[in-house]
């Protein structure tokens, strides 16, 4: 590669290293059974007008499951979610408008077509990447290695310790990226195979962002969350380590944190350290927070954000340092007045050059009150407490149903 080439398309950290994306996961669980392409397609002026750098698709390949992730053909751009025309519509006009397209891939496991080693559907007869057996994982079913990680179960695993099979999945990254035209990379169930692969695919297909889905369960003891997640967030970081630092984590600790602060319990979001309690507190440039998404939330809601207090969960990670992402749900079907609170925070955010290594100082950590300054440039405060900051230079900029930011 000429030296002339090497520019924000190729260069791989960029977009972390200026740290000022802003995220969007653009459906929900059951965007499926609503012609998805089409109905995205209209939404992207909204979309760039907002302040979204990128906005995350569902699996775009065909799936046995109509959601996408249980991918079989990972070449087939036909799914539930609309055909292979209507995707390709969608990212050029993302394109157009400057939002880039990220992918959700779907590489620990793939569905068999054919019947190999022990009666298994763990053979891919008759359709690109004709894998053998030796392409899937010893631990489920077939005759490669053990797993780098953890199983998915109830499907053949991919054993990525094979180079035939990294080679195949690197020339589809690459075609997804220079062909199809997404952008950035979301990895699904990254707790499922060695982040070191990772690496190697995003050296391969150079993806401008990429953001790994490194989650486990956050330190309880019984139904109560412990006061120190550590050690949940230090695995997020290994994780994130593993991948050359070239890959974002979505901070789960953050969300699990968060959402036990709001009910009246703000003493948890300062760590003993003085920090904030998640990822975002010991590696931001490399922290994407959110405060639900299609698993936690939508219709499966296994570890939802409460919902009367969401706004309090957006005030904190959009003043925040980290990646924030914004979930579609809230953005699009909790009404006109939630959008323009969340789009007013984004504008607050980009004004006042708010990034992910912004500087924080958290002043206040009560059970009912929580206040920071972030960049010197805004203050904050969310909980039911009153409060606001010393000081004549602060102006009100918005404020909201137990939440409120100044800026100077």
């Amino acid at each position: 590669m000429g030296f002339a080439e090497n520019n924000q398309q190729t260069d791989i950290g960029a977009a972390v290293r200026n740290g000022r994306e802003i995220l969007l996961q653009a459906y929900n669980w059951e965007s499926h059974k609503y012609d998805w392409w089409r109905n995205l397609e209209r939404k992207v002026p909204d979309i760039a007008k907002s302040g979204f750098t990128s906005a995350w698709l569902p699996p775009p390949t065909q799936s046995f499951s109509p959601e996408g992730y249980l991918p079989q053909n990972l070449y087939s751009l036909n799914s539930s979610y609309g055909s292979e025309h209507l995707l390709r519509a969608l990212v050029q006009k993302m394109k157009q408008y400057k939002v880039r397209a990220m992918a959700d891939i779907v590489i620990n496991h793939r569905v068999g077509t054919t019947q190999g080693h022990g009666g298994m559907y763990n053979r891919y007869d008759g359709i690109p990447l004709s894998w053998d057996e030796r392409a899937v994982t010893s631990c489920t079913g077939g005759l490669g290695n053990r797993s780098t990680g953890d199983n998915f179960h109830g499907v053949p695993n991919i054993d990525h310790s094979q180079h035939f099979v990294r080679k195949d999945i690197t020339a589809w990254l690459q075609w997804l990226r220079n062909n199809v035209g997404f952008k950035d990379f979301r990895f699904d169930f990254a707790r499922g195979y060695s982040p070191k692969y990772v690496k190697e695919y995003i050296e391969g297909a150079k993806p401008i962002f990429s953001v790994g889905e490194y989650w486990d369960s956050c330190n309880y003891s019984g139904f109560y969350l412990e006061y120190n997640q550590d050690s949940h967030r230090q695995r997020i970081i290994n994780w994130i380590d593993g991948t050359g630092q070239l890959s974002t984590a979505f901070d789960f600790t953050t969300k699990g944190i968060l959402q036990e602060a709001v009910k009246g319990q703000f003493w948890r979001l300062r760590d003993s350290q003085g920090k904030p309690p998640g990822v975002v507190g010991w590696w931001p440039s490399r922290a994407v927070t959110f405060i639900d998404n299609h698993d936690t939330g939508s219709t499966q809601g296994h570890w939802p954000f409460p919902s009367n207090h969401i706004m309090e969960g957006y005030a904190y990670i959009l003043t925040h340092p980290g990646i924030p992402t914004v979930f579609y749900d809230h953005f699009f079907d909790w009404g006109n007045s939630i959008h323009d609170q969340i789009v007013k925070l984004i504008d607050i955010r980009k004004r006042q050059d708010v990034h992910s290594r912004s500087s924080i100082r958290i002043l206040e950590a009560q059970p009912n009150l929580y206040s920071a300054i972030i960049g010197e440039k805004v203050c904050m405060k969310i909980g039911d407490g009153s409060w606001c900051p010393a000081g004549r230079e602060w102006t009100l900029a918005t404020s909201g149903h137990r939440y409120a930011v100044w800026q100077n």
